[in-house]
């Protein structure tokens, strides 16, 4: 049996069930496309090696093998000879779960043990060829294990039941594994697990791949990752920085929906998949895919403080602040601008200050309200504090951002459900403000910062101060900051209209 009389016209990886949205199967097209980010050379060099630290069904390494056996046709003619060489010289695997050892096994050798009578490398000695799989316990220190964080409460489990400590994470000398250094780490990793919270709360850990592939050292390192990370945040605040600040990721290929990606799969916040060069140090190839769309533009991640995800929302921003104008930074106050919690219930004072909350207006006692920004007898503008619909679009694919957007009159106040943007002696002011944060552009630029529902003082640093004399309208401020039909088109489609 060999590699060639062994294909089909269906390929039955089309069509695993995942393990579940923190496991997912890679189709073998999109396996294609990631492989298609490294040289094409390297398909022909017989010294190459490569590395799948996170295996589930294999089909990165089976796409290699393919490639590999095209490649080296020339240097090593003979086809047994050939597979041979790349099986046992060329590729590794880590599999993730016994399971999926023996799925990825079957998917590469064509035979669930390397050495079985059906497989297409007749020159293993052992069943796990070159695919490994080790059964790995949780090391805990307080409850937590030192390598994943994973909860004792949740992960420790009876003898002979998956732990879900994954090998490649939980080593402090991988090099031990093979005792070789790899030209290409690539993979799909585990993306989160229960951290012992309420609900469904988790930790991620493909953060923990990524940077364990880095320690390795290899020329390039491929991995498809939620793209959750852009945002930091729940232990990815580090990771969030040393991504953004790193050159030598060459290529950023980002998925929005990731339905559009793996289908039938939601994962919040969308995926990527990234290109890290060794050695390089260059602007990174950024390309957004929406709706089947590709949008493409070298830059730098970091280019901000706030990583952007669209490169047409670069473009914009690039636009706008070029005026350097002053941005609302300079006018919204701090959460919290009275003192009053959210779940503040009023007083019996019938004469008192009226409060605002997120149950309505209640009446507070003056000796109870700490006028900290000295706004309370002007016309405040506010937001509520958290974002509308939440950090997601709507099915319509676009967002609202802002609710409860109104004005406050003198001597009212209100709790840190809410957000003032901007206050005033006069009420027209107030009420111009009111126009302009009703606008899309308004809105758009907003998103831009926005890494979770919450929206605070410091989101608004791409927004920029207007002239309160007048109201405004979005026509007033595309035509003012000169933007181009794509672009104006761009924020109408993401930005829906407010009532």
């Amino acid at each position: 049996m060999n590699l060639e009389n062994r294909q089909h016209n269906v390929d039955v990886l089309n069509f695993l069930a995942n393990l579940s949205s923190d496991e997912v199967f890679t189709p073998p097209d999109l396996a294609n496309q990631i492989l298609d980010l490294l040289p094409a050379e390297l398909w022909s060099n017989k010294e190459a090696k490569f590395l799948d630290p996170a295996c589930k069904s294999g089909v990165f390494l089976r796409e290699i093998a393919k490639r590999l056996n095209e490649g080296l046709k020339e240097q090593i003619t003979d086809l047994q000879t050939r597979l041979n060489h790349i099986y046992t010289k060329q590729l590794y695997g880590i599999a993730i779960t016994e399971l999926t050892a023996l799925l990825a096994r079957r998917t590469l050798y064509c035979s669930k043990e390397a050495n079985g009578k059906y497989s297409v490398c007749d020159a293993f000695n052992s069943k796990q060829g070159n695919i490994v799989y080790d059964v790995i316990n949780h090391t805990y220190e307080n409850d937590k294990c030192i390598y994943c964080g994973a909860n004792k409460e949740v992960y420790e489990r009876d003898e002979g039941l998956e732990s879900y400590a994954y090998q490649f994470i939980h080593s402090d000398n991988l090099e031990e594994i093979f005792n070789m250094k790899f030209d290409v780490i690539i993979g799909n990793p585990p993306y989160q697990m229960s951290d012992g919270g309420a609900a469904a709360s988790a930790k991620p850990i493909y953060n923990l791949f990524v940077d364990q592939a880095k320690k390795l050292n290899p020329r390039y390192l491929v991995m498809i990752i939620p793209a959750r990370w852009y945002a930091g945040g729940k232990g990815l605040d580090e990771f969030r920085s040393s991504m953004l600040s790193d050159k030598q990721i060459t290529k950023l290929v980002d998925y929005a929906d990731s339905s559009e990606c793996f289908t039938g799969v939601n994962i919040a916040g969308g995926v990527c998949y990234f290109l890290w060069e060794k050695g390089k140090s260059e602007q990174c190839k950024v390309v957004n895919i929406r709706n089947g769309k590709e949008n493409s533009m070298k830059r730098d991640l970091d280019e901000y403080s706030m990583f952007v995800r669209d490169n047409i929302s670069v473009e914009i921003l690039r636009k706008i602040l070029s005026v350097n104008e002053k941005t609302m930074f300079d006018l919204v106050k701090a959460r919290n601008s009275f003192g009053l919690t959210t779940t503040f219930k009023g007083d019996q004072n019938q004469n008192g200050i009226i409060v605002l909350t997120s149950k309505g207006e209640k009446v507070s006692n003056i000796k109870n309200i700490n006028d900290r920004d000295k706004i309370l007898e002007d016309y405040k503008v506010i937001i509520t504090y958290a974002m509308s619909g939440g950090h997601k679009p709507s099915s319509g694919g676009d967002y609202v951002i802002l609710s409860s957007l109104q004005v406050i009159p003198p001597n009212e106040a209100f709790t840190e459900t809410y957000l003032c943007i901007g206050n005033f002696k006069n009420e027209e002011p107030a009420n111009n403000l009111l126009s302009y944060a009703k606008t899309k552009l308004f809105r758009f630029l907003l998103l831009q910062a926005l890494t979770s529902i919450h929206i605070s003082k410091e989101k608004f640093l791409f927004v920029p101060l207007q002239d309160f004399s007048k109201p405004w309208t979005d026509e007033e401020l595309y035509k003012k900051y000169n933007l181009s039909e794509d672009e104006i088109d761009f924020i109408e489609s993401m930005i829906k209209p407010m009532e």
